[in-house]
C-alpha cells in the first residue's frame, strides 16, 4: 500500500509543476488611449481625431507635464459648427495593458465538420496605459440658430476667417418681430426657416446603427406662429455638466416699453433697462467742421434742471467774459469744492461748451456759437502743449493723494495760502515753475519777452490755418522754441535769459526753417497729433528722453571709492 502511495505522490507534484503560468516581462513603451463614444472605423480615425481638436490637442492632454488647461479635451461631434455644444472630457490615471490579438486562420478541408477547429488566437502584451481620455457627459440636446440668419454667417465667417465676408458684414434693422408666421401666405418672401433642436448624435461620422434611431417631433400643425428670438449660444460654452440652482431674479430695472411704427402704425413692446449709463459728453468738432454748435446736445438739455444752477452761472459769466478755455484755468477760478463739483457732474461744462479735437483750439473749452476760426483776437487762446520726460506717467496711491490733501489742509491751518498757487497753475512768467507738464493758453502767458511777441500783429494770416492758427508758420515756431527752452530751463533749476533765447532764435534759423518747411508738407489727419499742440518733433522728443533717462541713472548710481 506504501509502494502504491509513492508513486501517486510523485504523480501529481508533476501535474502541479506543469500547470505553473510561465513569467513573462511586461514592455513598459506607454500607450495612451481614447474610449471615444461612438463608432469608429479604421477609415474614419482622422475624421474621429479631428473631432477631439486635433493631434495637438491630444498630445497636449497627454503630455507630463500638461496644466489644467492643456488637460482638457472637448469632443465636438460638429467641428465645423461653432454653435455646437461640445462634450467635456478628462484625463484620467489607469493601469490598463494594452494586448495585441492575432487570429490565425486554417483552410477547411474537406470532410471537416463546420463546427470544426477553424483558426487560433496568439496573445500578446506589448505596453500598458497610464492615461485614458474618458467621456461622461451626455450629448445633450441643444438649440442651434437658424443657419441663413446674418449673425450665424458672420461668426461662421470668422471661425474659417473670410476676411471679405466679415468686412462686408452690416448690422441688420432691430426689429421686434419675436413671433412670425409659421406658414406665411406670400410664398414670394417666405420667412426663414426656424431654428431647431438637434442632437450631437446627428453627424458624419458612422456611429453605431442602434444609435441612429432618433425621429424629430413633428412641429405643431395647430400653431399659426412660431418662435424667432434668434437665441444665439454664449462664445463659449460652461463645463458644467449637472445643473445648478443659482437662484434666477428678475432685473428689477427692466420695464415694459411701447413703441409705434411710424410707417404701418403698429404698436410694438419690447423690454429695457431703465438704468443703462447714459454718457453726457460735450459736443465736439473737427477743425475742418464748418459750422459750430450753438447749443448742447439734446442728452445734456434734458437734465439741465438737475444740476447746481449757481455753479452754472457762474460757468456762463466765465465764458461771457472769456470765451475760450483749458480745463485747468476754468477749475481755477473756482474755490477746490466747486471745481469738484463741476468735474463729477459730467454736465455742466456740455451746458455751456463744446470741444476741439484737432487744431490749435485743441482740448480746449469754447462757448456755443463762437467760432474762433473767424475771430483774429482768438489767436490769444491758441493753446501749446509738450511734455516733460520727466514727469511720472504713473498716477499717485490713494495713499499719496490723502496725505497731499493732510498736508495741504495743514498749512492752511497756519495761514499758508496753498489755494494761491493752485490758482495761477495755468500762468506762465517766465521765473516761477508751479507744474511739470505745459499746457498754456497765449493769454495766460505772462513772460514780457514771449508776450511781446505773441502780441506782436506785424506777421500774422489773412484766414486761420489748422497747424498754426492766426500766425505765421515764422512766428508761431520761434515762439514755440523760446516757451520751450525757458520752461525746461526752469525744470533744470535756473531761469533762462532773454539773451539765451535770442541767441537760440539766431542759432537755430536755418534748422527751424527746414523743419517747418518739411512738416508742413506733411498731410494733417482729423483727430491725430499735429505741430498745433506745439510738440517737438520725433527725434528731438527720443533724445530728450533718453538724456532724462541717462539723468535718472547717473542720480541712482553709486560712487565707488
Amino acid at each position: 500500500m506504501d509502494s502504491n502511495t509513492e508513486p501517486q505522490a510523485s504523480t501529481s507534484g508533476s501535474i502541479s509543476a506543469s500547470r505553473e503560468a510561465v513569467a513573462l516581462p511586461l514592455p513598459s513603451t506607454p500607450f495612451y488611449s481614447v474610449e471615444y463614444p461612438g463608432r469608429v472605423k479604421p477609415t474614419s480615425v482622422p475624421e474621429a481625431i479631428r473631432t477631439l481638436g486635433g493631434q495637438h490637442s491630444l498630445d497636449s492632454a497627454f503630455r507630463h507635464a500638461a496644466s489644467k488647461a492643456e488637460s482638457l479635451v472637448e469632443l465636438s461631434l460638429r467641428p465645423d459648427n461653432p454653435f455646437s455644444h461640445p462634450i467635456p472630457g478628462e484625463v484620467v490615471a489607469s493601469n490598463a495593458i494594452l494586448l495585441k490579438v492575432v487570429k490565425r486562420k486554417k483552410k477547411k478541408k474537406p470532410g471537416d465538420a463546420e463546427d470544426g477547429f477553424i483558426g487560433e488566437y496568439t496573445t500578446e502584451a506589448i505596453g500598458i496605459i497610464p492615461k485614458t481620455i474618458r467621456f461622461r457627459s451626455l450629448a445633450d440636446y441643444q438649440y442651434q440658430p437658424n443657419v441663413e440668419d446674418p449673425m450665424s454667417k458672420l461668426r461662421m465667417s470668422m471661425s474659417s476667417m473670410d476676411v471679405e465676408a466679415i468686412r462686408a458684414y452690416r448690422f441688420p434693422e432691430e426689429k421686434a418681430d419675436y413671433m412670425v408666421p409659421a406658414n406665411p401666405s406670400s410664398p414670394s418672401s417666405p420667412p426663414l426657416p426656424p431654428p431647431s433642436l438637434t442632437s450631437d448624435t446627428d453627424f458624419e461620422m458612422n456611429l453605431d446603427p442602434q444609435l441612429l434611431d432618433v425621429s424629430n417631433p413633428a412641429p405643431d400643425s395647430n400653431s399659426d406662429m412660431r418662435s424667432n428670438l434668434r437665441l444665439f449660444p454664449p462664445p463659449i460654452f460652461s463645463r458644467q455638466t449637472i445643473p445648478q440652482v443659482y437662484n434666477f431674479k428678475a432685473n428689477t430695472a427692466s420695464i415694459v416699453s411701447t413703441t409705434i411704427d411710424e410707417e404701418t402704425g403698429e404698436e410694438k413692446k419690447r423690454l429695457i433697462n431703465r438704468m443703462r449709463w447714459k454718457g453726457y459728453g460735450p459736443a465736439t468738432i473737427y477743425f475742418s467742421d464748418t459750422i459750430v454748435p450753438n447749443k448742447p446736445p439734446q442728452n445734456v438739455e434734458a437734465v439741465r434742471a438737475q444740476v447746481d444752477q449757481r455753479i452754472l452761472k457762474m460757468l456762463q459769466d466765465f465764458f461771457d467774459d472769456r470765451p475760450v478755455w483749458t480745463r485747468m484755468s476754468l477749475f481755477n477760478q473756482f474755490a477746490p469744492g466747486e471745481a469738484r463739483e463741476i468735474h463729477n457732474s459730467k454736465v455742466l461744462l456740455p451746458l455751456v461748451c463744446y470741444v476741439f479735437q484737432d487744431g490749435p483750439w485743441r482740448d480746449t473749452l469754447v462757448k456755443f456759437s463762437y467760432d474762433p476760426r473767424k475771430q483774429m483776437d482768438a489767436r490769444l487762446f491758441q493753446r501749446l502743449y509738450f511734455r516733460n520726460a520727466n514727469h511720472p506717467i504713473a498716477r499717485p496711491s490713494v495713499a499719496t493723494r490723502r496725505q497731499d490733501r493732510s498736508a495741504t489742509n495743514a498749512f492752511l491751518e497756519h495761514g499758508v495760502d496753498k489755494d494761491l498757487e493752485r490758482r495761477t497753475s495755468h500762468i506762465f512768467d517766465g521765473r516761477t515753475l508751479t507744474k511739470e507738464t505745459a499746457a498754456f493758453q497765449l493769454c495766460d502767458i505772462e513772460d514780457p519777452m514771449l508776450k511781446e511777441m505773441i502780441q506782436d500783429t506785424n506777421d500774422l494770416r489773412e484766414t486761420c490755418d489748422e497747424r498754426d492758427g492766426w500766425y505765421s508758420t515764422h512766428v508761431f515756431e520761434r515762439i514755440k522754441a523760446v516757451l520751450r527752452h525757458k520752461f525746461f530751463s526752469l525744470l533744470d533749476g535756473h531761469i533762462a535769459t532773454d539773451e539765451e533765447c535770442r541767441n537760440l532764435l539766431a542759432t537755430h534759423q536755418g534748422s527751424t526753417s527746414k523743419t517747418v518747411t518739411s512738416s508742413r508738407n506733411a498731410k494733417l489727419r482729423s483727430g491725430k497729433h499735429n505741430m498745433a499742440k506745439g510738440a517737438l518733433r520725433p527725434e528731438d522728443a527720443a533724445a530728450l528722453r533718453l538724456r532724462a533717462t541717462l539723468d535718472r541713472n547717473a542720480k541712482n548710481i553709486p560712487i565707488q571709492r
